[in-house]
């Protein structure tokens, strides 16, 4: 594969290009790497995190912000994380059958990929697929997690904003608060507005929020079905977003290094996953005999 014209391809903003260097990420770190470091540095998309509990209606959320964005003229790339059978090792890729309505528009972008066990809501390949993306001139990237709940807080480290979609009827409210999604947020958003319980659970939120945090962030109530509040949902995203189109180093510097970090992890487990089973067991009958610790071990085998 010829990565200089890949690359140059991608930055044309060729979608079958696009497509190449998201499957090269999925599939082979090390050469998604060298893809990336002949593109120019990412910073120019805006990254939109949107997590919560299954069944909260994300997608269509999702759905309605790229139809939000393309009205103003930007061009949007969608990450859809779908969890991985543990049985199979498949996954149900169902994000563009929700978004089948952008299937034909050439300023958006939908790429359904499998979490293949990696924790925290995303896939091993997310933060590389975020610069393919941006390399290819998307201006906002909207990443949908998988939806897992409590674990589902390393979408915070990869994105400019963080959307976590709650609904009335998910039980207990304090649930929510044991969850660490109380933490990550910067807009909370209660989906089904017209669903009973909706009002209740906004002031739950609203109450939670100022005791956890120092600076409360937004709740704002919607129907991503009808569309009813998603105006204010717009303007309390885009109040984030100005500040980073004006270069806020606090808003930039949250995606940069939570991308460095995921990368990384990337990479050691990639390398890990080829470290022969000979050496493993070696340093494995070292440890019954005695002769070193398991965390000696674990520092030979990194090495």
């Amino acid at each position: 594969m010829d990565i200089s014209r890949l690359a140059r391809d991608i930055r044309k903003g060729d979608r079958k290009a696009l497509a190449k260097g998201i499957t090269l990420a999925e599939n082979e770190t090390a050469k998604a790497s060298s893809l990336l470091r002949t593109l120019e540095p990412p910073g120019r998309a805006f990254v939109v995190g949107v997590t919560g509990p299954p069944g909260t209606g994300k997608s269509t959320l999702v759905d309605r912000l790229v139809g939000l964005y393309r009205r103003r003229g930007l061009r949007v790339g969608v990450i859809a994380v779908d969890p991985t059978s543990p049985i199979t090792g498949g996954a149900l890729l169902g994000d563009r059958v929700r978004m089948e309505r952008h299937a034909n528009d050439r300023g958006v972008f939908i790429r359904s990929m499998a979490s293949r066990g990696w924790s925290g809501g995303l896939s091993r390949a997310t933060s590389q697929v975020i610069q393919l993306m941006d390399a290819a001139g998307f201006d906002v990237v909207l990443l949908e997690t998988v939806g897992i709940g409590q674990s589902d807080i390393e979408v915070v480290g990869v994105s400019h904003a963080v959307l976590v979609v709650l609904m009335p009827g998910l039980g207990d409210d304090v649930q929510v608060s044991k969850a660490g999604l109380m933490e990550i947020g910067d807009v909370y958003v209660v989906n089904k507005a017209d669903v009973e319980g909706a009002d209740a659970l906004v002031v739950s939120l609203l109450g939670l929020v100022r005791s956890m945090r120092s600076r409360s962030p937004p709740v704002v109530k919607v129907s991503a079905l009808t569309g009813e509040g998603l105006e204010n949902l717009e303007s309390a995203i885009e109040a984030i977003r100005a500040r980073f189109e004006e270069g806020d180093l606090e808003v930039r510097l949250r995606s940069a290094s939570g991308m460095i970090a995921q990368t990384a992890r990337a990479v050691l487990a990639e390398r890990l996953a080829h470290t022969s089973r000979e050496r493993v067991n070696e340093l494995a009958l070292m440890v019954v005999k005695g002769e070193i610790t398991v965390d000696a071990a674990a520092g030979l085998l990194l090495k």
